[in-house]
């Protein structure tokens, strides 16, 4: 490995600085974006049942708004549950985009990294083949290990920038999704705390649940 490195020249030490700052990222989101981090198992429950016996103090909301994003989501709901729903729902996009925000960070470093990777190693092809013409203007066509020299820095240099910028790439796409899907989840607990605050889709719910099931006479028939 050390090799290659020397093969690839100086425009190998920017690609290893980007795939020590990808490995960083890459590490710390999967510890960040854990999802006991971001959606604590059963919290969404554990807040309905808040709101139905009542303990809705400030000093909950507060401690909720700090556990974890669903619950500062959560704790935008409660906030203001004695508004109308349409302002409820509002105030959730908007705690939901920040929180998206706050998910996604160094995000776009990553995907700058993947980006940037591919960029610097056709630079350093470029300088490796820059570097074989002078050498040829030089020496002339018939010192090979020139030649052999320089095609070898642009060939490195070009693999080097595709293994830095490919899983850059792939796991700046993932952490997308799993942030999406995140947003998606957490919406629909979002969605389930107003339904609970809300007595007229409580008092819907608890009516479906407890109606009978219409009989059908065995004899019936259907014109």
């Amino acid at each position: 490995m050390l090799e290659l490195v020397r093969a690839g020249g100086w425009p190998m030490i920017p690609l290893i600085l980007l795939s020590v700052v990808a490995l960083a990222i890459i590490v710390e989101r999967f510890w960040s974006l854990r999802r006991k981090v971001v959606m604590p198992p059963n919290l969404g429950a554990e807040v309905r049942a808040w709101a139905g016996r009542g303990r809705l103090d400030p000093a909950h909301i507060d401690s909720l708004r700090a556990n974890s994003p669903l619950g500062a989501l959560l704790a935008s709901v409660l906030d203001i549950r004695h508004r109308p729903r349409e302002e409820i729902r509002e105030r959730t996009e908007d705690v939901g985009r920040h929180l998206v925000h706050r998910m996604e960070r160094f995000l776009n470093t990553l995907g700058t990294i993947a980006a940037a990777g591919p960029l610097l190693g056709l630079f350093g092809t470029v300088v490796g083949m820059i570097q074989m013409f002078l050498g040829i203007l030089d020496h002339g066509i018939g010192d090979v290990n020139q030649l052999a020299g320089g095609i070898g820095k642009a060939l490195v240099c070009t693999a080097a920038g595709m293994i830095v910028a490919i899983p850059a790439l792939a796991f700046h796409r993932y952490f997308r999704g799993r942030i999406a899907a995140y947003i998606v989840d957490m919406e629909h607990e979002a969605i389930q705390l107003m339904d609970a605050l809300d007595p007229r889709a409580a008092a819907a719910q608890r009516a479906v649940a407890s109606a009978p099931h219409a009989h059908v006479p065995a004899d019936a028939t259907v014109d």
